[in-house]
Protein backbone atom coordinates (compact mmCIF):
# COMPACT_ATOMS: atom_id res chain seq x y z
CA UNK A 1 0.00 0.00 0.00
CA UNK A 2 3.08 2.53 0.64
CA UNK A 3 4.18 1.32 -2.52
CA UNK A 4 1.09 2.02 -4.55
CA UNK A 5 0.99 5.90 -2.44
CA UNK A 6 3.96 6.54 -3.25
CA UNK A 7 3.50 5.89 -7.19
CA UNK A 8 0.23 7.59 -6.86
CA UNK A 9 1.94 10.95 -5.44
CA UNK A 10 4.39 10.69 -8.15
CA UNK A 11 2.35 10.78 -11.04
CA UNK A 12 0.24 14.14 -9.23
CA UNK A 13 3.58 15.67 -8.78
CA UNK A 14 5.75 14.66 -11.77
CA UNK A 15 2.82 14.60 -14.21
CA UNK A 16 0.48 17.01 -13.52
CA UNK A 17 0.55 18.37 -16.52
CA UNK A 18 -1.06 15.84 -17.63
CA UNK A 19 -3.11 14.78 -14.91
CA UNK A 20 -4.72 18.11 -15.28
CA UNK A 21 -5.13 17.52 -19.30
CA UNK A 22 -6.50 14.05 -19.41
CA UNK A 23 -10.26 14.92 -18.00
CA UNK A 24 -10.57 16.98 -21.69
CA UNK A 25 -8.57 14.44 -23.73
CA UNK A 26 -8.11 11.54 -25.57
CA UNK A 27 -10.27 8.43 -24.48
CA UNK A 28 -7.25 6.67 -22.81
CA UNK A 29 -6.43 9.53 -20.52
CA UNK A 30 -9.51 10.14 -19.43
CA UNK A 31 -9.34 6.46 -18.13
CA UNK A 32 -6.15 7.30 -16.45
CA UNK A 33 -7.16 9.98 -14.81
CA UNK A 34 -10.61 7.84 -13.81
CA UNK A 35 -8.06 5.12 -12.32
CA UNK A 36 -5.78 7.45 -10.81
CA UNK A 37 -8.65 9.38 -8.84
CA UNK A 38 -10.41 5.37 -7.99
CA UNK A 39 -6.95 3.91 -7.07
CA UNK A 40 -6.67 7.53 -4.27
CA UNK A 41 -10.40 6.54 -3.03
CA UNK A 42 -10.19 3.16 -2.36
CA UNK A 43 -6.92 3.12 -0.92
CA UNK A 44 -8.90 6.03 1.35
CA UNK A 45 -11.71 3.95 1.94
CA UNK A 46 -9.59 0.88 2.36
CA UNK A 47 -7.39 2.55 5.20
CA UNK A 48 -10.83 3.96 7.12
CA UNK A 49 -12.57 0.50 6.99
CA UNK A 50 -9.52 -1.81 7.99
CA UNK A 51 -9.94 -0.97 11.63
CA UNK A 52 -13.50 -1.90 11.29
CA UNK A 53 -13.30 -5.22 9.31
CA UNK A 54 -10.87 -6.33 11.98
CA UNK A 55 -13.73 -6.07 14.71
CA UNK A 56 -16.01 -7.04 12.74
CA UNK A 57 -13.94 -10.06 11.70
CA UNK A 58 -13.01 -10.70 15.47
CA UNK A 59 -16.93 -10.75 16.32
CA UNK A 60 -18.18 -12.64 13.77
CA UNK A 61 -20.12 -16.63 14.67
CA UNK A 62 -20.25 -17.95 11.35
CA UNK A 63 -17.34 -17.77 8.02
CA UNK A 64 -18.76 -18.03 4.61
CA UNK A 65 -17.23 -20.25 2.45
CA UNK A 66 -15.79 -17.23 0.26
CA UNK A 67 -14.31 -15.93 3.27
CA UNK A 68 -12.55 -19.27 4.22
CA UNK A 69 -11.44 -19.38 0.88
CA UNK A 70 -9.93 -15.97 0.74
CA UNK A 71 -8.11 -17.17 4.16
CA UNK A 72 -6.66 -19.59 3.00
CA UNK A 73 -5.65 -17.95 -0.41
CA UNK A 74 -3.60 -15.70 2.26
CA UNK A 75 -1.53 -17.97 3.51
CA UNK A 76 0.10 -18.72 -0.17
CA UNK A 77 2.64 -16.08 -0.20
CA UNK A 78 3.51 -16.99 -3.80
CA UNK A 79 0.04 -16.47 -5.17
CA UNK A 80 -0.48 -13.80 -3.31
CA UNK A 81 3.00 -12.22 -4.44
CA UNK A 82 1.70 -13.34 -8.05
CA UNK A 83 -1.77 -11.87 -7.61
CA UNK A 84 -0.07 -8.36 -6.74
CA UNK A 85 2.02 -8.38 -9.83
CA UNK A 86 -0.83 -9.06 -11.84
CA UNK A 87 -2.94 -5.98 -10.36
CA UNK A 88 0.59 -4.10 -10.51
CA UNK A 89 0.66 -4.72 -14.65
CA UNK A 90 -3.21 -4.02 -14.90
CA UNK A 91 -2.84 -0.71 -12.81
CA UNK A 92 0.13 0.23 -14.61
CA UNK A 93 -1.82 -0.24 -18.18
CA UNK A 94 -4.84 1.58 -16.97
CA UNK A 95 -1.86 4.86 -15.97
CA UNK A 96 -0.07 4.18 -18.69
CA UNK A 97 -0.18 7.75 -20.29
CA UNK A 98 0.87 9.06 -17.10
CA UNK A 99 4.02 6.52 -16.80
CA UNK A 100 5.11 6.84 -20.45
CA UNK A 101 7.79 8.67 -20.44
CA UNK A 102 7.04 9.66 -24.33
CA UNK A 103 4.72 8.66 -27.07
CA UNK A 104 5.19 5.08 -28.14
CA UNK A 105 4.79 6.08 -31.96
CA UNK A 106 7.36 9.14 -31.80
CA UNK A 107 10.53 8.15 -34.06
CA UNK A 108 13.79 10.06 -32.50
CA UNK A 109 16.81 10.70 -35.02
CA UNK A 110 18.00 7.78 -37.00
CA UNK A 111 21.57 8.66 -36.55
CA UNK A 112 21.71 9.46 -32.93
CA UNK A 113 18.84 7.75 -31.15
CA UNK A 114 18.80 4.51 -33.06
CA UNK A 115 19.06 1.31 -31.10
CA UNK A 116 20.84 3.44 -27.85
CA UNK A 117 21.27 0.54 -25.06
CA UNK A 118 19.70 1.66 -21.26
CA UNK A 119 20.53 4.33 -19.63
CA UNK A 120 18.67 7.56 -17.60
CA UNK A 121 17.30 9.29 -20.61
CA UNK A 122 15.33 5.56 -21.84
CA UNK A 123 15.72 3.15 -19.07
CA UNK A 124 14.88 0.39 -21.34
CA UNK A 125 16.80 1.44 -24.64
CA UNK A 126 15.29 2.46 -27.81
CA UNK A 127 14.75 0.28 -30.59
CA UNK A 128 15.64 0.63 -34.68
CA UNK A 129 13.28 3.37 -35.00
CA UNK A 130 14.94 5.28 -32.57
CA UNK A 131 11.12 4.89 -30.60
CA UNK A 132 11.70 4.51 -26.69
CA UNK A 133 11.27 0.72 -25.28
CA UNK A 134 10.09 1.20 -22.28
CA UNK A 135 6.46 3.51 -23.37
CA UNK A 136 6.12 0.85 -26.06
CA UNK A 137 6.04 -2.13 -23.04
CA UNK A 138 3.86 0.40 -20.42
CA UNK A 139 1.46 0.75 -24.04
CA UNK A 140 1.77 -2.64 -25.00
CA UNK A 141 0.81 -4.03 -21.53
CA UNK A 142 -2.89 -2.63 -22.77
CA UNK A 143 -3.14 -4.31 -26.01
CA UNK A 144 -2.19 -7.82 -24.48
CA UNK A 145 -3.76 -7.59 -21.30
CA UNK A 146 -7.11 -6.62 -22.84
CA UNK A 147 -7.13 -9.02 -25.18
CA UNK A 148 -6.19 -11.60 -22.87
CA UNK A 149 -9.02 -10.42 -20.19
CA UNK A 150 -11.63 -9.54 -22.84
CA UNK A 151 -10.88 -13.17 -24.63
CA UNK A 152 -11.57 -15.28 -21.65
CA UNK A 153 -14.12 -13.41 -20.60
CA UNK A 154 -16.34 -14.15 -23.94
CA UNK A 155 -15.12 -17.52 -23.69
CA UNK A 156 -16.03 -18.46 -20.11
CA UNK A 157 -19.21 -16.72 -20.36
CA UNK A 158 -20.23 -19.21 -23.27
CA UNK A 159 -18.82 -22.13 -21.81
CA UNK A 160 -20.68 -21.76 -18.56
CA UNK A 161 -23.53 -20.81 -20.08
CA UNK A 162 -23.29 -23.78 -22.49
CA UNK A 163 -21.91 -26.09 -19.71
CA UNK A 164 -24.75 -25.66 -17.71
CA UNK A 165 -27.31 -26.18 -20.24
CA UNK A 166 -25.79 -29.38 -21.49
CA UNK A 167 -25.24 -31.04 -17.96
CA UNK A 168 -28.86 -29.94 -16.43
CA UNK A 169 -31.05 -30.59 -19.33
CA UNK A 170 -28.92 -34.22 -20.89
CA UNK A 171 -30.35 -36.27 -23.16
CA UNK A 172 -30.35 -35.16 -26.91
CA UNK A 173 -29.44 -31.75 -25.88
CA UNK A 174 -26.54 -33.01 -23.52
CA UNK A 175 -25.13 -35.28 -26.91
CA UNK A 176 -25.77 -32.61 -29.37
CA UNK A 177 -24.12 -29.73 -27.65
CA UNK A 178 -20.96 -32.37 -26.33
CA UNK A 179 -20.67 -33.68 -30.14
CA UNK A 180 -20.59 -30.01 -31.53
CA UNK A 181 -17.65 -29.73 -28.48
CA UNK A 182 -16.25 -32.63 -29.69
CA UNK A 183 -15.81 -31.34 -33.28
CA UNK A 184 -14.21 -27.78 -32.56
CA UNK A 185 -11.92 -29.52 -30.36
CA UNK A 186 -10.32 -31.63 -32.80
CA UNK A 187 -9.31 -28.47 -34.97
CA UNK A 188 -6.22 -27.56 -34.36
CA UNK A 189 -6.37 -24.28 -32.71
CA UNK A 190 -3.67 -22.70 -33.85
CA UNK A 191 -3.77 -23.41 -37.58
CA UNK A 192 -7.39 -22.25 -37.12
CA UNK A 193 -7.26 -19.12 -35.92
CA UNK A 194 -4.37 -18.72 -38.69
CA UNK A 195 -7.08 -19.47 -41.21
CA UNK A 196 -9.53 -17.42 -39.90
CA UNK A 197 -7.24 -14.23 -39.75
CA UNK A 198 -5.85 -14.64 -43.25
CA UNK A 199 -9.17 -14.01 -44.76
CA UNK A 200 -9.81 -11.00 -43.04
CA UNK A 201 -7.41 -7.82 -41.96
CA UNK A 202 -5.69 -8.02 -38.79
CA UNK A 203 -6.94 -6.06 -36.42
CA UNK A 204 -7.26 -5.76 -32.72
CA UNK A 205 -11.17 -6.33 -32.56
CA UNK A 206 -11.18 -9.58 -34.61
CA UNK A 207 -8.30 -11.17 -32.26
CA UNK A 208 -10.51 -10.82 -29.62
CA UNK A 209 -13.73 -12.15 -31.42
CA UNK A 210 -11.58 -15.42 -32.88
CA UNK A 211 -9.80 -16.03 -29.74
CA UNK A 212 -12.99 -16.02 -27.31
CA UNK A 213 -14.83 -17.64 -30.02
CA UNK A 214 -12.35 -20.60 -30.12
CA UNK A 215 -11.93 -21.39 -26.49
CA UNK A 216 -15.12 -21.95 -25.13
CA UNK A 217 -14.91 -26.11 -25.78
CA UNK A 218 -12.66 -25.98 -22.11
CA UNK A 219 -14.98 -24.42 -19.64
CA UNK A 220 -18.22 -26.02 -21.55
CA UNK A 221 -16.28 -29.42 -19.96
CA UNK A 222 -15.60 -27.97 -16.80
CA UNK A 223 -18.94 -26.42 -16.22
CA UNK A 224 -20.58 -28.93 -17.46
CA UNK A 225 -19.06 -31.74 -15.18
CA UNK A 226 -19.69 -29.81 -12.41
CA UNK A 227 -23.28 -29.27 -13.59
CA UNK A 228 -23.57 -33.27 -13.87
CA UNK A 229 -22.59 -33.50 -9.82
CA UNK A 230 -24.73 -30.67 -8.04
CA UNK A 231 -28.01 -31.63 -10.39
CA UNK A 232 -28.64 -34.40 -7.74
CA UNK A 233 -27.63 -32.60 -5.23
CA UNK A 234 -30.46 -31.94 -2.38
CA UNK A 235 -30.85 -28.14 -2.67
CA UNK A 236 -31.81 -28.71 -6.69
CA UNK A 237 -34.33 -31.92 -6.02
CA UNK A 238 -35.70 -29.22 -3.43
CA UNK A 239 -35.33 -26.44 -5.88
CA UNK A 240 -37.79 -28.51 -8.32
CA UNK A 241 -40.36 -30.33 -5.53
CA UNK A 242 -41.00 -25.89 -4.67
CA UNK A 243 -41.80 -25.71 -8.88
CA UNK A 244 -38.98 -23.47 -9.85
CA UNK A 245 -38.49 -23.09 -13.47
CA UNK A 246 -35.93 -24.74 -15.49
CA UNK A 247 -33.93 -20.92 -15.90
CA UNK A 248 -33.92 -20.36 -12.56
CA UNK A 249 -32.55 -23.60 -11.39
CA UNK A 250 -29.57 -23.23 -13.77
CA UNK A 251 -29.27 -19.23 -13.63
CA UNK A 252 -29.89 -18.98 -9.70
CA UNK A 253 -28.31 -22.40 -8.22
CA UNK A 254 -26.28 -24.56 -10.62
CA UNK A 255 -24.09 -21.63 -12.34
CA UNK A 256 -23.31 -20.03 -9.50
CA UNK A 257 -21.98 -23.05 -7.70
CA UNK A 258 -20.07 -23.44 -10.54
CA UNK A 259 -17.89 -20.18 -10.26
CA UNK A 260 -15.22 -21.70 -8.21
CA UNK A 261 -13.70 -23.94 -10.85
CA UNK A 262 -14.41 -21.21 -13.51
CA UNK A 263 -12.39 -18.16 -11.90
CA UNK A 264 -9.48 -20.40 -11.72
CA UNK A 265 -9.66 -21.85 -15.43
CA UNK A 266 -10.03 -17.93 -16.34
CA UNK A 267 -7.01 -16.98 -14.22
CA UNK A 268 -4.80 -19.69 -16.19
CA UNK A 269 -6.64 -18.96 -19.50
CA UNK A 270 -5.47 -15.08 -19.25
CA UNK A 271 -1.92 -15.98 -19.40
CA UNK A 272 -2.34 -18.97 -22.19
CA UNK A 273 -4.45 -15.99 -24.23
CA UNK A 274 -1.56 -13.79 -23.98
CA UNK A 275 0.87 -16.28 -24.89
CA UNK A 276 -1.04 -17.17 -28.37
CA UNK A 277 -1.74 -13.24 -28.80
CA UNK A 278 1.97 -12.74 -28.65
CA UNK A 279 2.51 -15.82 -31.27
CA UNK A 280 -0.02 -13.98 -33.53
CA UNK A 281 1.89 -10.79 -33.47
CA UNK A 282 5.01 -12.43 -33.64
CA UNK A 283 3.70 -14.40 -36.66
CA UNK A 284 2.54 -10.78 -38.23
CA UNK A 285 -1.18 -12.19 -37.81
CA UNK A 286 -1.97 -10.01 -34.75
CA UNK A 287 -1.54 -6.63 -33.82
CA UNK A 288 -0.21 -4.62 -36.70
CA UNK A 289 2.01 -1.64 -36.52
CA UNK A 290 2.78 0.83 -35.27
CA UNK A 291 0.70 -0.16 -32.90
CA UNK A 292 2.92 -1.33 -29.93
CA UNK A 293 2.52 -5.11 -28.51
CA UNK A 294 4.58 -7.51 -26.57
CA UNK A 295 4.56 -9.89 -29.29
CA UNK A 296 5.14 -7.43 -32.08
CA UNK A 297 8.26 -5.91 -29.92
CA UNK A 298 9.52 -9.31 -29.58
CA UNK A 299 9.47 -9.62 -33.53
CA UNK A 300 10.53 -6.25 -33.75
CA UNK A 301 14.05 -7.08 -31.95
CA UNK A 302 14.26 -10.49 -33.60
CA UNK A 303 17.78 -9.66 -36.07
CA UNK A 304 18.98 -8.05 -33.27
CA UNK A 305 19.44 -10.62 -30.32
CA UNK A 306 23.51 -9.48 -30.16
CA UNK A 307 23.85 -6.35 -30.81
CA UNK A 308 20.70 -4.90 -29.20
CA UNK A 309 19.37 -7.59 -26.62
CA UNK A 310 16.98 -5.23 -25.03
CA UNK A 311 14.33 -4.91 -27.77
CA UNK A 312 13.15 -8.50 -27.14
CA UNK A 313 13.99 -8.89 -23.82
CA UNK A 314 12.41 -6.65 -21.95
CA UNK A 315 8.67 -7.30 -23.57
CA UNK A 316 10.05 -11.30 -24.01
CA UNK A 317 10.37 -10.87 -19.63
CA UNK A 318 7.04 -8.80 -19.30
CA UNK A 319 5.21 -11.81 -21.42
CA UNK A 320 7.03 -14.70 -19.03
CA UNK A 321 6.34 -12.46 -15.78
CA UNK A 322 2.63 -11.93 -16.47
CA UNK A 323 1.57 -15.36 -17.40
CA UNK A 324 4.10 -16.68 -14.66
CA UNK A 325 1.62 -15.03 -12.19
CA UNK A 326 -1.23 -15.50 -13.49
CA UNK A 327 -0.45 -19.22 -13.00
CA UNK A 328 0.83 -19.05 -9.79
CA UNK A 329 -2.32 -16.97 -8.69
CA UNK A 330 -4.23 -19.78 -9.94
CA UNK A 331 -2.82 -22.36 -8.69
CA UNK A 332 -3.42 -20.67 -5.35
CA UNK A 333 -6.78 -20.23 -6.06
CA UNK A 334 -7.15 -23.73 -6.70
CA UNK A 335 -6.09 -24.77 -3.45
CA UNK A 336 -8.11 -21.94 -1.76
CA UNK A 337 -11.60 -22.83 -3.01
CA UNK A 338 -11.08 -26.19 -3.05
CA UNK A 339 -12.22 -27.67 0.57
CA UNK A 340 -10.21 -30.81 0.68
CA UNK A 341 -6.89 -28.66 -0.39
CA UNK A 342 -7.13 -26.23 2.51
CA UNK A 343 -5.02 -26.49 5.50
Amino acid sequence: MLALWGALLWIGIARWERVLAAPSGAWDHRVAFATWILAIITLCGGSILQERRIHESRTMKGVGQWSLAWMAFRKSHVAVGAAITVMVFYLAALLTPFLAPFDPAVQGSLITERMLAPSLTHPLGTDQFSRDVLSRVLYGARISLTIGFVAVSISMTIGTVLGAVSGFAGGRLDSLIMRFVDMVISFPRLVLLIAIIAFFEPSIFLIVAVIGLTQWPQPTRLVRGEVLSLREREFIQAGKALGLSKTRLVLRHLIPNTMAPVIVAATLGIGDTIVLEAGLSFLGLGVQPPTASWGTMVADGRDNLLGAWWISTFPGLAIVLVVLSFNLAGDGLRDALDPRLRS
